[in-house]
Parts: structure tokens; sequence; C-alpha cells
């Protein structure tokens, strides 16, 4: 038995899961973001510990012999956090997520205080990741700055927390801005542009090997064997990837979470930082993948279904879908930029927009254009990615898949088909205890199996057509607002 734990922005989930494949049992505990000014995006770690203590009180009651026969546990999580931490590993403030946008200005200096950047990370400098967010603190608050002895990655700290061991895998530490990407290793010239040395890093070391090892106060509390091993693991979409089986050149995934990422594995290192591509390590040994990331994807159906009166998501989505093709052709046009954008734009100062609103628009044609604004944001990125002609269909991921109308409107859009595989809703979780299975000594062609597909999203005939005005309308709508963010305009 393995268990796998995700650190997601909005839960944690945990996840047994039995050498034969199937998921024994599942737990959940919700989590929820600060926000204290514009642009500010941050948690309080003790709330991660205490959703774990949730999460494993929870397996623990259900599924008392499987919590017994756990061999290891494996890590995922979101990406790019910064928790800070004094001599004692005590906490200096919260946590900075990777949807924090307030680093703009330290990404600018970072860039020209380090020409080679892109060289060495594959990666352009983003708020979203974690060495502008110290350059920030070193800036603005600087008596943090000088007490910060260690830098974690959010599941990162829950290693800590869990072993008192401070480790990173090379797939979370990629989207640091720190690490060598091609080397798997830090960079010490990164280091100290961002006043730091490999003294303030955690160890490094494959996402399917050894890390540490569960404290004994800890697995008794949790029902667990003490001195079990707790596996490298992952940045979130590398495990997800683990989970589906993406492991080879040309494999990938669509998921649809807080964020919006579209992933292709390769076997080697293949950045493209103009198009803001992230490229970053595997968490598999010598693989690494594209990534293309928008910051507002499931996220932006909460915020309409909360801003717009829906009494759910179910009832959002019926809405959307009440819309006819003319419909859909008057509809206004949605930029799901609500927290800036990543790929392709790189561009922080990005808003959400609705944009041709007339007084015979309904909730509904707001609940369409959310939809397939966000499909439009997906689409600019999957242009960016390096994909041959003919590649198997992408996996399709997160809580975003619950909708199969949605899928459905996403390959259209994308005019790509998007396959649903069983399990495909426990993502970063199922990849996790993948890597715990892997660093308890299993066969990765064994581990590492693909799902079996419960379903298959493929463009209808026609949609091509009938997207590509209105993608193309959206495009421009961007460029002309895009000097409009740059004023700083709310």
């Amino acid at each position: 038995m393995y268990l796998g734990l995700d650190l997601g922005t909005s839960e944690l989930k945990a996840l047994l899961l039995a050498d034969d494949h199937g998921v024994v049992g599942v737990a959940h505990a919700a989590l929820t973001l600060q926000r204290p000014q514009p642009q500010w995006s941050e948690q309080q770690p003790q709330a991660w510990a205490d959703a774990l203590d949730v999460v494993m009180a929870a397996l623990r009651v259900r599924h008392p012999d499987a919590m017994r026969s756990v061999r290891a546990i494996g890590l995922s999580g979101h990406m790019h956090g910064a928790v800070l931490l004094d001599a004692a590993n005590a906490v200096l403030r919260p946590a900075i997520l990777w949807n924090d946008g307030r680093s703009a200005a330290q990404c600018e200096a970072f860039t020209r205080a380090v020409p080679e950047l892109a060289r060495i990370t594959g990666n352009l400098a983003m708020p979203g990741f974690t060495a502008p967010k110290l350059l920030w603190v070193r800036e603005h608050e600087p008596e943090i700055f000088a007490r910060t002895r260690r830098v974690l990655l959010p599941k990162d700290w829950l290693r800590l927390h869990m072993s008192g061991e401070a480790v990173s895998d090379m797939s979370d530490a990629s989207g640091t801005l720190w690490l060598d990407v091609a080397q798997r290793d830090w960079s010490d010239a990164l280091l100290a542009a961002s006043g730091l040395t490999r003294e303030h890093m955690p160890r490094l070391v494959e996402g399917s090997a050894v890390s540490a090892t569960l404290k004994p106060e800890m697995a008794q509390r949790w029902g667990l064997t003490a001195g079990i091993p707790i596996a490298g693991g992952g940045g979130d979409n590398a495990a997800s990837a683990v989970g589906m089986g993406l492991v080879s050149p040309g494999q990938g995934f669509l998921s649809l979470g807080t964020s919006g990422v579209i992933f292709v594995c390769s076997d080697g290192f293949t950045p493209n930082p103009a198009r803001a591509v992230h490229a970053f390590c595997h968490a598999l040994p010598g693989r690494w993948h594209q990534m293309s990331v928008m910051l507002s994807a499931a996220s932006s159906v909460d915020w309409a279904v909360r801003s717009f009166g829906f009494a759910d998501v179910p009832g959002f989505f019926h809405a959307a879908a009440s819309l006819d093709d003319g419909a859909r052709a008057q509809a206004p046009l949605f930029l799901p930029y609500l927290s800036g954008e990543r790929s392709p734009h790189n561009d922080a100062q990005a808003r959400g927009v609705l944009y041709g609103l007339t007084p015979a628009h309904s909730r509904a044609d707001i609940a369409y254009a959310v939809v397939e604004g966000v499909g439009y944001g997906l689409r600019d990125g999957l242009d960016t990615l390096s994909r041959p002609p003919g590649a198997k269909p992408l996996s399709l991921v997160g809580g975003g898949a619950r909708s199969a109308w949605w899928s459905q409107l996403l390959a259209d859009i994308l005019q790509a088909p998007l396959a649903l595989g069983v399990g495909g809703e426990s993502g970063g979780a199922l990849g996790a205890a993948r890597l715990a299975w892997l660093a308890d000594g299993g066969d990765e062609a064994a581990v590492c199996t693909v799902p079996p597909r419960r379903g298959l999203f493929t463009p209808g005939e026609g949609t091509a057509a009938l997207h590509q005005p209105r993608l193309e309308r959206f495009r421009a709508v961007y460029g002309a607002l895009r000097p409009v963010f740059a004023q700083g305009v709310q």
C-alpha cells in the first residue's frame, strides 16, 4: 500500500494506492487563500499541517488496515511558493504562493542582473516563480529576509514537518528560477543574484528516490509504520503526469484546476522562453517536459458562480450549455486573466475582461463567455508547445474535467482530442503514491501505466471554423488592452 499526498491551493488530498493499482481510499481537507492586498496570494503553512492531520485521521478511521500496510509516502504540491524559515525552522511569514503577482519589478531586475537566466533555467522570470518573491521580500521586508536561513517550496515544508529533513525534488525545484534545469542542480550564480547560497536551499533528489523517513511520533499519530520512507515526489503537474502514466516523449495532458496547464513530456531540455513556455525537469530521472500555464482556469468558473449568483457549479454549466450556436456567436468575450497571465503573454498586469456586453445578454451568455474564454486562453498556450502532428490525445485531469460538456467544448476549441482516464480526477495524489511505489523499489514500466480510458472527446466537425473568428477577436482584444494593463489600471 502506498500513500500519496497532494497539497493543492484549495485542498489537501490524500490517496491510498494498492499494488494492484486500485485506489483504496481518498480524503480531502479544504484550504483557503488570503489576499491581503491586490495581486497578493498567501497561505499559512500551519494550515497545511492542520489539513494533513484531518486527512490522515479520516483515512485512519476509514481504512485502518490499509494505513498499517503503507510502505512509503509520496508528495505532490503546487509549485513556486516561498516558505521562509529561520535558523530554528520556524516560519517567518505567510507563504507567498504561485499565483501571487506582486514581484513584477523584481523579475525585471533579476533578468538584468543575470542575463543568462533564460539559458540556465529555460524560463523567463515571472512573478509566479520563487526567486522574484525572495527579491521582493529582500526589498520590502528586509528584517524578514535577514532572518531567513532556509527557503522551501510548499510540499517540501510538509516533508520537513513530517520528517525533519529539508529536501526537494528536481521537478518542483525547476520552478524556483534557482535550478540549472539541464544539469539538475542548483545554480550558484542565480542564488547569488538573489542574496542566497546553497546553504539556504534544500537537498535535491529525484522524485522517485527516497528523500527522508517519517518521524516516529507522526507514524504513531496516524496509524502508520514508523520509519517508512518518503519519496522525493514532484511538483503537482509532473506528479499528475506520473499518475496518468505520461512519462514518454510526446505524451501530455490538460489540467483543469485552479490554474490551467498543458504539459508535454520530452527526453531532453527543450526551452522556449520567448513564448513564456516553461521547460522543467520531470519527476523521473533523465526526463524533462514543456508546459504552458494560464493562471485562472477553473478559478474563473468559481469566480463567475459567486459573482453572478449561480446556485452551484453544475447550474453554471447548465446555463452555459443552453446557448445554441447562434447565441454563442453573439456572446460577449471573456479574457480570463483574473490574476494576470503566464503563457504565452507573461503579463502580471493583465486583468479579467468581459467585452461586448449588451442589454440583451443574460447570465447564460456570461457563463458561456467564461468557459469559452478559458478555452481560448488554453489554446494560446497549446499553440506554443512542440507537439508532432498526429500526436496522441491529451489526457484530461483536474476538477474542471468533471463536466463532459466543457470537456467537449475544449476539444473543439483546442482542435485536439482529449482522453479521460479512470482515476484522472486524482491527479497529483495518484502520481505521488506512484512515486512512493517507485521509491520502494517498484519497476517503472509496471508502476507508471496509463489508466484505462473512460471517455474520449474529439473535435466536432466544423468546430474549427466556428471558433476561429471568436478566437481571433479574443486575441485582438487582449492585444488592444495590453498597453492599458501596463498602466496598472485595475
